[in-house]
């Protein structure tokens, strides 16, 4: 029976482990922090109007293929587990000229939409445009989403057929790939919003990232009920029924090596009761749910590969809020787009970087009596945002002031798109990209590792390490980041680790 130890009880390290652990490995799970879920996290507020609960990470699920997957490979079912429900429309878009555009997953009804608002003509486009976002996400789906991706040589082995390079267009944009299909600018400015799901620039991200957008109205949008955190819950149920020891609060210094293998992990202090610092542990396989980054710099150092990621995705500036009353205008997803999308993208990888003086603002407001009291809301507001540090790359939010003034800014821009919402705020918690990065162990905060920019954009880290033995899940590696390629880079780990010998 091989010896696995996963590191980090995010959505990545849990779905590893649960497939391991069904596969007949022992796994053991090391999470420095007391709760499970990484960046999938809940933050609840009881008041004396009652209990407002969070989602602080992601808010939408796609292609939820992927995860009844992963349930029914660990011996049970995502119905059984998870209460999702579909959304309509997936995301209310409101324009700064005050145009609102509802997406949807029934493409019939969303082409209505778009020529009902734009014309004909831009409906024609988007059709077309449609078109080859499907072809870029089959390609995808068949040779890189669920296959091995050590280096670029990997993709150019792959057999492709003409057809499928053709419409990735490697070199190419998604800004340039969006100005060569639609006229619209309200069609353009949404088709750019996708490369923020990646942490990146419209600007300089590949034209292989329409397929984010084609998922996510092909397959549609969920919400599981009692917020989507909800989703680490399940996972961690099926850890432990299938015998993965979980141990929280325990933190993990560094993977142990000898000979180029990894023969385990060196426990750090500010641990559990049965385990002290500086306590190692022996593993076969030791599978890391942290930033690359961190893997790369700390946990298993390697210059040469820690070099290659030091450039950060986007981050997120986040306000949680309870407000009194009810928000008939908004969906559960409502964006609130700027005038100028390209200042936004200016400030936020711009040298110096610096926060959005009008931003793109993202709420979510969660029609669920299970996670607001009667007759308030809970809204999660983002912002897009610089990650945390000190150098003219970054933003330093911890810094007096700062995270304050920026989220009295993020509320007077809303109440300028329509949105006042600060006579009815109960309550407000900032998350900045200082937090994140504490509560993570991500460095600057970067929701995604590294951007998808350029030529290289294409590429994740691989999730094979840099030792024997060591493999990297999550979603700053291979396949990406999003809930449902977080869940297939683990079933690529699983896969290549395989079942446990008899």
């Amino acid at each position: 029976m091989t010896r696995v130890v996963v590191i980090g009880a995010g959505v990545g390290g849990l779905a590893t482990a649960a497939r391991l652990a069904a596969a007949g490995h022992r796994v053991e799970l090391f999470e420095q922090s007391d709760v499970v879920g990484g960046k999938l996290g809940r933050y609840v507020r009881d008041t004396r109007d009652g209990v407002f609960r969070f989602d602080t990470g992601p808010s939408l699920l796609t292609v939820p293929r992927v995860f009844a997957d992963l349930f029914a490979a660990t011996g049970t079912t995502l119905e059984r587990e998870v209460d999702l429900v579909p959304l309509e429309p997936l995301v209310r878009h409101v324009f700064a000229d005050g145009v609102v555009l509802d997406s949807s997953s029934d493409a019939a009804e969303f082409d209505g939409r778009i020529a009902a608002e734009f014309g004909d003509q831009a409906a024609a486009d988007w059709r077309a445009l449609w078109r080859r976002a499907g072809r870029v996400w089959d390609a995808s789906w068949r040779h890189v989403l669920r296959s091995n991706m050590d280096s670029p040589l990997s993709l150019a082995r792959l057999a492709w057929r003409a057809g499928d390079l053709a419409a990735i267009a490697p070199g190419r944009t998604l800004r340039g790939l969006g100005r060569s299909y639609l006229a619209d600018p309200h069609l353009r400015m949404l088709l750019d919003r996708y490369a923020t799901y990646t942490g990146s620039d419209p600007r300089r991200a590949p034209a292989a990232l329409v397929a984010i957008a084609y998922a996510e109205m092909a397959f549609g949008g969920w919400y599981a009920r009692g917020g989507l955190a909800t989703l680490a819950d399940a996972l961690l149920r099926r850890c432990e029924a299938l015998g993965v020891h979980v141990r929280t609060g325990v933190a993990v210094d560094r993977v142990v090596t000898a000979g180029g293998r990894v023969t385990g992990v060196r426990l750090g202090g500010g641990v559990g009761d049965e385990v002290g610092g500086g306590v190692d542990v022996a593993a076969d396989v030791v599978v890391a749910n942290a930033d690359a980054l961190t893997v790369y710099r700390d946990l298993a150092p390697n210059p040469h590969r820690s070099a290659r990621l030091a450039e950060r995705s986007l981050s997120g500036f986040v306000l949680l809020l309870g407000v009194r009353g009810h928000s008939p205008a908004l969906a559960h997803h409502t964006v609130f787009f700027p005038t100028d999308y390209d200042a936004e993208f200016d400030a936020i990888f711009g040298r110096p970087a610096r926060p959005a003086s009008d931003p793109t603002v993202f709420v979510t407001v969660a029609d669920d009596p299970s996670v607001r009291p009667e007759g308030s809301e809970a809204w999660f507001v983002l912002v897009n945002a610089a990650p945390q540090g000190d150098d003219e790359t970054s933003v330093d939010w911890r810094a007096p002031g700062v995270a304050d003034t920026y989220a009295d800014r993020v509320l007077a821009t809303l109440a300028a798109r329509g949105a006042d919402v600060r006579d009815r705020v109960l309550f407000r918690e900032i998350r900045t990209p200082a937090d994140l990065e504490d509560a993570t162990v991500t460095p600057g905060g970067a929701i995604y590792g590294t951007p998808r920019h350029g030529l290289t954009g294409l590429f994740r880290p691989p999730n094979r390490g840099a030792a024997r033995g060591l493999y990297l899940v999550g979603g700053s590696t291979h396949p990406g980041g999003g809930l449902p390629m977080v869940a297939l880079s683990a079933e690529i780990v699983a896969a290549r680790i395989g079942p446990a010998a008899s």
